[in-house]
This record gives C-alpha cells, structure tokens and sequence, in this order.
C-alpha cells in the first residue's frame, strides 16, 4: 500500500506537469487507454480458455461503477491542475467519509456517533482547506475535487455491489477503463487534441504505467493485507503528494490549510473503521 501511495503522488505529479500541455479529458484518455491495454493483455493471458471474458449479465452495474469512477477522475485531474498537489489529493480522500455516509444510507441504518463525529470533522477540514481560496477562481476546483471525492465514494459503493454480485476485479477494471477512454476520447475529440512531442509522450508513459502498477498493488494489498491497516495507509499519498508540491513547487500551504488536511485525513481514517467493519 505504501508503493501504491507513492505511485498515486507521482501520477498526480505528471498530471500537474503534463497540463501545461493537455486538457485533463486528454490526460484521462491516455491514463485510461495505457491501463486499457495492459488489463486486456493480462485478461488474455491468464484466462485463454474464457471464450467471452467479457461478457456479464450486469452491465448496468458497470456501467454505473465506470461512469461515476470517469467523471470523479476527470474533475480530479482538473483539481490537479490548478490546486496545490497536496489540496487537490486531500479533497479527493473525502471519498471514505462519502462511501460511509453511502453505505450506511443503502443499507437503511441509523447514524452512529463514530460516523456522526468522522464526517463532522471531515467536513470542517474541508471548510478550512477551501478557505484559503473561497474568493478566488480557485474555489471552483476546489469544489470540483470535492465532488470527485464524493463520486470516487459512489464508485466504491458500486464495486462492493459488483464483488457480491460475484463479478471478478479484472472485468470491473476492464470496463471503467473502457468506458474512461471512450468518454474522455469523445470529450477531447469534441474540444480538439494537442500535438505530442517526445518529452510530453514521456510524461504520458509515465503518467500511464504509475496509474496501472499503483492499482496493481493497491489490488495486491488488499488481497493480502487487513483491510482497515491497508485503507489507513491509502492516506500516505497525502504525505507524499505534499512532499512533491513542496520540493518542485515551492507549494507552502498556510496553517489553518495543513489543519483542514490533518482533520480530513483523520475523519477519513474513522471511516475506513467504519467501512471495513460493515
């Protein structure tokens, strides 16, 4: 789980570098389009005898899971790109405070203090964080990576449905990858494509292979791991998204900033209790 937090911090590194050049539905497609590939490929080889891998009898499901996961990912990289890092990687780990406000909605239970007092606390990291920039042009990115978090939350919730429904995780990231090149294709087809030169298509080929191997070992850990111990190490990609934003950025948040990240962080992790025990 730590090689994946430093995975995901270096891949919102290459988003941030390579938006000077590209749009984000652009730098979404080429994200998607590399794990894409590469879950093909693996699909193909490790399951030869399937004759129709990908067929499912709940593609609505699916469908649901990869639309909400494309969107939250295309106003995440947006998020990126014109927030600090660190602000723009916190607001997106809201989506442990959503997924709980979720499950325990979807499964009709009663709010229990834990939950009450993570969430409160969420939400008052988010106030801080934001105020720094409420009068500026950068509250609505700001908003946008919130509403990333939210919908990564409602994504999280579909693939706890997906795995009951018995569907494997390679069919489920085979079609959020699917669906996350077709619509950021279409939208950057819509909008029109920048040329790439030799450095953006390094940036490009990294952005993608740091993408696919940190899922990798995100998927591995969780295999292998605890839950609760792996979903509380997720939030390593906050430190090390801030020791990026700091060392080539210069990015110096203000206190009450790093007092919102902290209280986010801390209301995410009661969440993750709270998840991991449903």
């Amino acid at each position: 789980m730590l090689v994946a937090g430093l995975l995901f911090a270096i891949m919102g590194v290459l988003v941030k570098l390579a938006s000077d050049q590209f749009s984000s539905a652009e730098l979404v497609f080429y994200r998607s389009l590399f794990g894409l590939v590469m879950i093909y490929w693996v699909i193909r080889r490790r399951h030869p005898h399937l004759a129709r891998p990908f067929s499912t009898q709940h593609l609505r499901a699916h469908l649901v899971r990869s639309i909400s996961g494309f969107v939250a990912l295309l106003l995440f990289f947006h998020a990126i790109d014109v927030l600090p890092l660190a602000t723009a990687v916190t607001l997106n780990y809201t989506s442990p405070l959503f997924l709980a406000l979720l499950l325990t909605l979807w499964q009709g239970e009663k709010p229990h203090w834990p939950l009450v007092a993570g969430v409160t606390l969420g939400f008052c990291g988010v106030v801080l964080l934001l105020r720094p920039s409420l009068e500026s042009a950068q509250l609505s990115a700001g908003l946008m990576g919130l509403a990333s978090g939210f919908l990564a939350g409602v994504a999280y919730l579909n693939l706890r449905v997906l795995s009951r429904m018995g569907e494997p995780d390679w069919r489920t990231v085979f079609y959020f990858t699917l669906v996350s090149t077709l619509g950021a294709g279409a939208w950057a087809a819509w909008n029109g494509w920048h040329a790439v030169n030799a450095h953006a298509a390094l940036l490009l080929l990294g952005l993608g292979m740091s993408a696919t191997l940190a899922q990798l070992a995100l998927t591995r850990a969780y295999r292998l791991g605890n839950a609760l111990v792996v979903g509380s190490l997720a939030y390593s990609t906050v430190i090390f998204a801030s020791l990026f934003g700091m060392l080539i950025w210069h990015e110096i948040l203000p206190l009450q900033a790093w007092l919102g990240m902290g209280l986010i962080v801390i209301s995410g992790l009661v969440s993750v209790r709270t998840v991991g025990a449903k």
